[in-house]
């Protein structure tokens, strides 16, 4: 029986046996194999990124020997890759059966691809001096194939959950979460993720004048790659949004989509490009260039913090509510008397109503810029006052946000426990009920530790509610053993009544089916019946 986890390796294996199980080995469930596939992965993004800014001289100039180092660092890093994976190949299963595993592996795609991302430098080292390597330099890219490694296994992996399945709902499938996304679709979400990131950074870097007198044509080009990026993006949403139940019409369906608030969202996230493509030469519409930033609202997609929130809001809405009201009515008033008490000696500062408002909104909320102050005393006494109420005031609507969002947070978490309190009615789970685990861990934030302890949880109280139909308290079985005793003789008493009471015949045609009874259960009737057979047998015979 093979491991699948670290605590159940041998306590003495071969040096290279260990160093597979604790790096490579895919059926080894916590091991550093993952966070090893990330780590090349963002070192192979990181590549990328330096070989673009490579080509803005204003950038590579004056940080030549700093890209030089990362390149070598990064040659350093793939190369004790490639010989680890060679030095490790007899261990995987791929290539252990061959009589030459390793030369094997040198063979195999994914290894091609490792040396073909190395290659560029060793072949430079060794060529004659004065040769033209710049061509070598852009052999560099080779290190993006790199990612393949981890892109095939997901993709053949979503062709098997979507074997059958028609393009729309395989389109679904990648955009959507469900359980026929596998981490093809987790893949799509970070590849769209890094690039809300690139973006917004773009947008704010290009206010930055010194920066975008430098890299203009670069900001174009990224703009319009991303928003190539978010449109291609929006467009399978709305194209396969009728998979889901909610939005099944062709037509009404996809307008309720289009208008649910993450999909306005990504509509607006590109929209202001295409506006200022079509409409500059009529008007001035730069001004929409700061819209762009709304593409940071497209991650509140991929966290689950905002449904939570969301949740919250709408469950303590009557509260907030009245904290809001009870804020409003206290600035209107607080602005009014010092309208009252300040116009005479500041008409320039407490000229109306309106403009005292943003005193006393400031003054409440504990802020106090100066700009504007009060001089006559009845106005520094207000002032005073409102200082104080503004500690408590202002507070409560954080307070009763923040209790609600830990509240909601915790009621999420029970829902999930008792989810998983049905899925293991059967005392398994189910590869479908374990993305259904994974999904809703994410959307909750919660880490692997969180959802076994959750998990344990769940099988305890299964544990206690058979236990507890079984007449006697699970604490009590669990504690004593004298008591677990009494209950296991108890139940077998009324196993060997089941036994002289039934029908031995039927129940043994029933008790034959492997796909309705288990192994255990047939043995123990099996041993049952003997026993029976015997006392009658004796019971004859005396």
């Amino acid at each position: 029986m093979f491991p699948t986890s670290l605590a159940e390796l041998p306590p003495k294996l071969p040096l290279r046996r260990l160093i597979y199980c604790w790096l490579l080995d895919p059926n080894i469930e916590d091991n550093l194999r993952a966070k090893f596939d990330r780590n090349i992965a963002t070192l192979i993004i990181a590549n990328m990124l330096a070989m673009l800014f490579e080509q803005v001289p204003a950038i590579y100039d004056g940080y030549k020997m700093w890209f030089h180092w990362f390149d070598m660092f990064s040659l350093a890093v793939f190369s004790v890759e490639y010989l680890l994976r060679l030095y490790l190949a007899p261990e995987d299963s791929e290539f252990s059966r061959s009589r030459f595993p390793r030369l094997r592996y040198v063979f195999s795609l994914y290894a091609l691809i490792d040396l073909a991302a190395i290659l560029p430098f060793y072949a430079a080292f060794f060529m004659a001096q004065g040769a033209d390597l710049r061509i070598l330099r852009v052999l560099r890219l080779m290190r993006l194939f790199k990612l393949f490694r981890v892109l095939i296994p997901a993709i053949k992996e979503f062709k098997e959950l979507n074997y059958g399945r028609t393009f729309r709902q395989q389109v679904f499938a990648l955009v959507a979460p469900s359980e026929f996304g596998g981490k093809l679709h987790s893949f799509f979400d970070m590849f769209i993720v890094i690039w809300v990131m690139i973006s917004v950074i773009a947008v704010v870097m290009e206010s930055v004048e010194s920066v975008y007198r430098v890299l203009a044509l670069e900001f174009v080009i990224l703009d319009a790659v991303a928003v190539s990026i978010f449109t291609f993006e929006y467009l399978m949403r709305l194209y396969s949004c009728v998979e889901h139940p909610k939005f099944k019409h062709w037509l009404a369906g996809r307008y309720r989509y289009a208008t649910t608030p993450t999909t306005v969202i990504d509509f607006l996230a590109i929209v202001p490009f295409f506006l200022e493509a079509i409409l500059h030469q009529l008007f001035d519409l730069r001004f929409l260039r700061v819209f762009r930033l709304m593409r940071l609202m497209k991650l509140t997609r991929y966290t689950g913090a905002t449904q939570t929130l969301m949740s919250a809001m709408k469950r303590e809405g009557p509260v907030i509510g009245a904290s809001a009201f009870i804020m409003m009515l206290l600035v209107v008033l607080a602005a009014s008397l010092g309208y009252l008490f300040e116009h005479d000696a500041q008409p320039d500062k407490f000229d109306n109503i309106p403009q005292s408002i943003y005193w006393s909104v400031i003054t409440l909320a504990s802020v106090g810029y100066g700009d504007i102050t009060p001089v006559t005393p009845a106005g520094r006494m207000i002032t005073v006052v409102l200082a104080l109420l503004g500690i408590g005031i202002f507070a409560v609507p954080a307070a009763v946000l923040s209790s609600a969002f830990n509240d909601q947070l915790r009621i999420d978490r029970e829902i999930m426990q008792e989810e998983l309190y049905t899925m293991l009615e059967d005392g398994t789970i189910s590869e479908d009920e374990q993305h259904t685990i994974d999904r809703e861990a994410a959307r909750l934030n919660l880490s692997i530790d969180e959802v076994q302890r959750i998990l344990e949880r769940a099988r305890k109280q299964r544990d206690a509610d058979k236990a507890q139909k079984g007449g006697i308290p699970f604490e009590l079985v669990q504690e004593k053993p004298r008591i677990a005793l009494e209950q296991f003789r108890l139940l077998l008493g009324q196993m060997k009544q089941v036994t002289e009471l039934a029908d031995r015949g039927r129940l043994d045609e029933l008790l034959a089916r492997t796909d309705e009874t288990t192994a255990l259960e047939r043995q123990v009737w099996l041993e049952l019946t003997r026993e029976q057979d015997r006392i009658t047998t004796a019971d004859r015979a005396s």
